[in-house]
């Protein structure tokens, strides 16, 4: 695989939930273009990340890239917090 398909899967997003033991829940937000009424959308996706040592809190903002499955909703790991939630 090349670097730059594997630089593609990484996305930004903010966590949402870290109640559960190395796990994140992050909520990744995108703006869409309705492809009939030209109106653009705001979507976003929920996605489990693998946290190793619990270092996230609600609100942090996170870079998160895809990975192998690790549970059978978590196939993204974390990268990054870019910025903490005060």
């Amino acid at each position: 695989m090349t670097e730059a398909a594997k630089a593609s899967r990484a996305l930004t997003g903010r966590v949402k939930s870290s109640k559960m033991d190395k796990t994140i829940t992050v909520v990744v937000d995108r703006v869409v273009r309705h492809p009939m009424y030209g109106k653009y959308m705001r979507l976003s996706t929920r996605l489990h990340a693998h946290d190793e040592n619990n270092e996230c809190k609600e609100g942090d903002i996170v870079m998160i890239e895809q990975s192998r499955p690790l549970s059978k909703t978590k196939s993204w790991r974390l990268v990054r917090v870019l910025t903490r939630a005060e």
